[in-house]
């Protein structure tokens, strides 16, 4: 499966799809914290100048569109709404697998929802990833785990490709798309660590880490031979 990773999202050129995961909108105004950290505006830019780069034919968020699970949170509908009209005038449609945290989904998306998305002839699938999929694929992108990897003392977001890793399907797992999660530390972590349960073998995972300020995509081997490393 050929893709192009960028700002925590990426695109299949094959089928034209976007596909980006875990935006959990909300988060900003649940967070115990006394100032605003610009949710809103991060979310919906990026999200733009993602459409402006590929100009995808469709775009599929692969689960937890909201973060809340029992309440709306001020400035969450303004920003749902924000991203269905960048993509609509575009005329690009937007499909959500709804993740562990939607369960107010239905309060603030009316396009179309589905657990799992069949994208192009059927070999990919994008789902959540926080549970088993029922449709067979020869790909499964999800998300759920915010992976990170810690190099040199710093912690990046990064994407994980493991062929082999569901019941012999390959798996691509995103980074959360928004910038607040702090997100899961793969460097030891084993896969019964991992909360969803697509990741049977971290070492074969191969992490991709994005550098926008240089604009590089640094693929690095295997954990298995990259943990040595670390």
């Amino acid at each position: 499966m050929e893709f192009d990773p960028r700002d925590r999202a990426v695109y299949l050129p094959a089928t034209g799809t976007l596909v980006c995961a875990d935006l959990h909108v909300g988060r900003d105004a649940a967070s115990d914290i006394e100032f605003r950290v610009g949710e809103h505006d991060d979310l919906t830019d990026r999200f733009e100048r993602l459409l402006d780069r590929y100009e995808p034919e469709e775009i599929v968020i692969a689960g937890d569109l909201l973060h809340s699970f029992d309440r709306v949170p001020t400035g969450a509908a303004a920003t749902v709404r924000a991203i269905a009209d960048l993509a609509a005038k575009r005329d690009c449609s937007v499909a959500v697998t709804p993740g562990n945290h939607d369960t107010m989904l239905e309060e603030l998306w009316t396009g179309p929802t589905v657990p799992e998305y069949a994208v192009g002839d059927g070999s990919i699938v994008v789902t959540h990833g926080h549970v088993q999929p029922a449709t067979e694929a020869e790909w499964y992108v999800v998300g759920h785990d915010h992976p990170t990897i810690e190099i040199e003392g710093v912690r990046r977001p990064c994407f994980l490709c493991g062929p082999d890793q569901y019941d012999g399907s390959s798996v691509l797992m995103l980074p959360s798309f928004s910038r607040l999660p702090a997100g899961i530390r793969i460097n030891e972590r084993s896969a019964a660590a991992f909360q969803s349960p697509l990741v049977t073998e971290t070492g074969t995972l191969r992490p991709i880490v994005r550098d926008e300020g240089s604009d590089e995509t640094h693929e690095f081997p295997p954990l298995g031979e990259l943990r040595q490393y670390l």
